[in-house]
């Protein structure tokens, strides 16, 4: 396979594994590299598979059933647990937004000291709606995938400051931690961030949004068109787009462990603290590519997370959704995504600590993710949905694993506020 092939290979996969890494996301994994060194770096490693796995179910049942996750929950199990999980997302996400608009605008003021916060934080929402309203989803798509490049700011970066490779290597491949709450509570976060709830629905609805640009319109046609080499392709799409996720997680963790641990700097709250923070020890160039990454991965992730809640709700309630319908053809699809939008600008206007907005968003997505594991696992199982396309063995151990994992931290990360 030739780089343009593979290139033309991916996309829905790719753009939900980037999006995961939005500034919130950021922050979380410049924390544990400044309060743990490279001891959690294992962590970038152990979540690969795990996610992997989940977001390559999602996509199977999206390709073969022609509909998207809530879609298929509402039809097959219940809908009350339906509609409490998608209600929970709408605020968890409606968190996430406000976080991620805020870091954009603090994020891009460390470049342009000048620019109004109030300003920039409209501007970026502003940017963010049209693209998703009034831009075809074709090229929407594009734009989406060309925007993944901006996660090379944080391997550069990386390669930017002196570190110990060897050090890494062994504690990637040899895990160590003590148990402390600190520890806990970072765990809990990192993997809450990684396998989040609205990567689940973005996945599955993205590759029916592919589907209906090929032209195929029905669940009949879908199901006849798919074949072994359109499974490949979703693969290599999901798996790529996993491990850039993971990738950038890993040299994020590397980065801050190797300046901001080092120097005894162990303490940090944002994305944008960490570009300062680095600064230092790093040197201009590193801060500014960590401070244009913040930019550039809240432009990805924004529309992911408004748009997969309002997949989850639109399709939990039957409303017409998509984005490749125009604004007329779903209003209440658009509808929810301006909500989520002006609920995000709000945010930051009214006093809550970024801190304390992130935590709401890990507590509300670890009571979530256990649910949807559990409906997307055994979605994914069913041969009666699935047909030829249900899970294998190895499958449905590490879809088992994996719910396993995220009820503990789920239960973790709840338990730990309250300790």
């Amino acid at each position: 396979m030739t780089f343009k092939e593979y290139w033309k290979t991916l996309g829905p996969g790719l753009t939900t594994g980037a999006a995961d890494d939005d500034p919130s996301g950021i922050a979380t994994y410049s924390q544990m590299g400044a309060s743990q060194g490279f001891r959690l770096i294992w962590l970038a490693l152990f979540t690969f598979p795990l996610m992997g796995v989940v977001q390559e179910m999602c996509a199977r049942i999206g390709l073969v059933t022609g509909v998207g996750l809530a879609a298929n929950i509402k039809k097959h199990y219940s809908k009350k647990i339906l509609y409490f999980c998608t209600t929970l997302l709408l605020f968890a996400n409606v968190f996430n937004i406000g976080a991620d608009l805020g870091a954009m605008a603090k994020g891009t003021q460390l470049i342009f000291p000048a620019l109004n916060f109030t300003f920039l934080i409209f501007l970026f929402a502003t940017l963010s709606l049209f693209l998703q309203i009034f831009i075809s989803y074709k090229k929407y798509s594009k734009y989406l995938k060309y925007l993944t490049f901006v996660l090379l700011a944080y391997v550069v970066s990386a390669f930017s400051v002196k570190i110990n490779w060897i050090e890494v290597l062994q504690n990637t491949v040899i895990p160590s931690f003590h148990f402390s709450k600190e520890v806990i509570i970072l765990i809990c976060a990192a993997l809450g961030t990684t396998i989040s709830p609205y990567l689940f629905f973005w996945q599955s609805s993205q590759e029916v949004e592919e589907e209906i640009l090929k032209g195929e319109k029905t669940i009949e046609m879908r199901r006849e068109n798919n074949t072994m080499q359109d499974m490949k392709n979703m693969r290599i799409d999901v798996w790529s787009g996993m491990f850039v996720s993971n990738l950038v997680m890993f040299f994020i963790i590397a980065a801050c462990a190797a300046t901001l641990f080092a120097n005894g700097i162990t303490n940090i709250t944002s994305a944008e603290e960490a570009a300062i923070a680095l600064r230092p020890f790093a040197g201009n160039f590193a801060f500014i590519l960590f401070a244009l990454g913040i930019l550039g991965t809240g432009l990805l992730a924004i529309p992911v997370l408004a748009g997969s809640a309002s997949y989850a709700i639109s399709e939990s309630f039957g409303w017409k959704e998509g984005l490749y319908r125009k604004l007329k053809q779903a209003t209440s699809f658009y509808g929810v995504i301006i909500v989520a939008m002006i609920l995000g600008i709000i945010l930051n206007f009214v006093g809550l600590h970024p801190i304390k907005v992130l935590i709401y968003s890990a507590v509300l997505n670890g009571i979530i993710s256990p649910f949807m594991i559990f409906f997307i696992v055994h979605l994914s199982g069913n041969e009666k949905i699935m047909g030829n396309f249900k899970n294998k063995k190895i499958g449905n151990i590490f879809g088992w694993l994996t719910f396993g994992l995220i009820s503990l931290v789920g239960i973790g990360a709840i338990v730990s506020f309250f300790i």
